[in-house]
């Protein structure tokens, strides 16, 4: 715990010196995704941090960026780049370029205020591995998740969730599935707090199907600067070298910018 402390103060310290529209409503701090996209013409783009630590081993993503913008009317396309670190128990802190997310969420069903049925997306995604698999900072072969995401809104409530089929090659993996479910809250004018759990089934030969939840926020400094903060118990998708955490404790903090 005192080595993911460690990393938690580390990151945040680099993205501070990193970062200098709308609020967020979906998708990061959370692994769930949802069907919104960001509006035509608009972009999002985050300085975040994410990891897991369990069995003595941290590893994770940051300082790293994910930019969104909206390219149609429904449609945004979507990249996460930079580095990866990996930490193990007497052995040295590995630190390198990340495996790199493409990605384009397309929302088919949009209701208007009034109407009683879901907004209704798909958001593939592409890993391209750019990350040192040897090193533990990446896969080594390339991914791709093919979610289905729905959402409602109703007063200061939305609810969204889904999930899809990650094709997950390479020795000793399986393919595998995703599915999770949030619900959220707008508390105040600036904080809004939320709450989500998931489940993967086996990625790997010899591993078993994981669980888990996170809690977390995001506060809005101005329209344009957003802090987003989540942690909680499971979450593999926040693990680089999840082979080496078994059940972790997770963390994501990133500092967001809309226009």
């Amino acid at each position: 715990m005192a080595r993911l402390l460690r990393q938690i103060v580390f990151a945040f310290g680099i993205l501070l010196a990193l970062v200098s529209g709308d609020p967020a409503a979906a998708g990061p701090p959370f692994i769930t995704d949802d069907p919104e996209p960001v509006d035509l013409g608009h972009w999002e783009v985050y300085g975040f941090s994410a990891g897991a630590s369990g069995r003595g081993d941290t590893t994770g993503l940051g300082p790293s960026m994910e930019v969104n913008y909206g390219a149609a009317p429904g449609l945004q396309l979507h990249i996460i780049g930079g580095f990866a670190y990996d930490d193990q128990p007497g052995a040295h802190l590995q630190m390198g370029i990340s495996d790199t997310e493409l990605g384009a969420k397309l929302r088919f069903i949009n209701p208007g205020e009034d109407d009683w049925y879901p907004q209704v997306g798909i958001f593939p995604l592409l890993e391209a591995p750019t990350g040192d698999a040897k090193r533990g900072l990446g896969a080594g072969y390339w991914q791709e998740f093919l979610p289905l995401w729905i959402q409602k809104d109703w007063g200061k409530w939305t609810t969204y969730g889904g999930g899809g089929y990650w094709i997950n090659p390479g020795p000793g993996n399986r393919d595998y599935w995703f599915a999770g479910w949030l619900l959220q809250r707008q508390v105040t004018d600036n904080l809004a707090l939320g709450g989500e759990v998931f489940h993967q089934t086996s990625s790997a030969i010899g591993k078993s199907a994981s669980s888990g939840f996170n809690i977390g926020g995001i506060y809005d400094f101005t329209e344009h600067y957003h802090l987003l903060f989540s942690a909680g118990r499971g979450g593999l998708q926040y693990a680089v070298d999840a082979g080496a955490v078994g059940y972790p404790t997770t963390y994501y903090f990133a500092f967001q910018w809309t226009v």
